[in-house]
């Protein structure tokens, strides 16, 4: 038999989880209400097991590969504000075929071999590395475990990254967007897609990368991914509604890329 609180106590329980609530509010930089009930330290241990887990799962390819990644990377978290900047980024190129990329709270970068048969050239990875970079910066992995950890019945599961193993540990993995191809299908939702887009097409051009290249990405992504469901029934946003979002972005995003050229930021990554 499923046990509930007394009515004496589920109302004061629900004042406090709203306190609680409204004391854990914050702002996407774009001006989004956010739920982020964990500190950076919390965020960035997090960040820190989920990346050592993805180490252990996959192989990692070195050489000229990772130091083309490297490159990219290194123009694009250049341009991470100082207020959210991490001594150093830590960038790692996986052997998987599957073209998915991520980042993490921490400092942390990782991108499938396969990726690169796909996002051709420095300016489409940029596109990429750009567009998951911002989610960092946008704290949507914060919103996400807070999300989880609230609807919850307690935040233990969550209150600590210290310790978890197995399906738990996979289980934060894919909400820190880490855990795909783990059987932890947990995508960013359509919300935070389409604010990484925007904000990681402002990060790309400021880093002296082509902003018009995101839109060549997602046509090549799109090519890839016949038969994908119709919008409705994904929490992403369909490659055509993307490339549109892009599109409408670009007259804020070129403007940031002539003056990027103008003051002398020319990446120039060779794979």
């Amino acid at each position: 038999m499923k046990r509930t609180l007394p009515s004496r106590l589920r109302t004061p329980l629900a004042i406090a989880m709203a306190g609680l609530t409204l004391a854990a509010c914050s702002t996407s930089p774009l001006g989004r209400s956010q739920l982020a009930l964990f500190s950076n330290d919390e965020l960035e241990q997090m960040g820190q097991q989920s990346f050592a887990q993805y180490q252990e799962k996959l192989p990692e390819v070195g050489g000229a590969t990772h130091d083309y990644v490297q490159c990219v990377a290194n123009a694009i978290t250049a341009e991470v504000p100082a207020d959210a900047q991490v001594d150093d980024w830590e960038v790692k190129v996986f052997k998987d075929d599957s073209a998915n990329a991520f980042a993490l709270p921490g400092g942390y970068i990782g991108v499938n071999s396969g990726l690169l048969d796909i996002a051709e050239g420095q300016d489409q990875l940029a596109a990429v590395i750009g567009h998951e970079v911002a989610h960092v910066l946008a704290h949507h992995a914060n919103e996400r475990v807070s999300t989880q950890a609230a609807t919850q019945t307690g935040l233990s599961i969550l209150q600590s990254a210290a310790g978890l193993e197995g399906a738990t540990g996979e289980q934060l993995m894919g909400l820190l967007g880490a855990g795909a191809q783990y059987g932890v299908i947990l995508p960013f939702s359509r919300k935070h897609e389409s604010e990484a887009d925007k904000l990681g097409l402002d990060l790309m051009a400021e880093a002296g990368f082509n902003p018009s290249a995101s839109i060549d990405l997602w046509q090549n992504m799109a090519s890839q991914s016949q038969g994908a469901p119709p919008e409705w029934l994904s929490t992403h946003p369909s490659n055509q509604s993307r490339i549109q979002g892009l599109q409408d972005r670009l007259d804020e995003a070129k403007p940031l890329y002539e003056q990027a050229r103008a003051n002398g930021k020319r990446p120039n990554c060779q794979r």
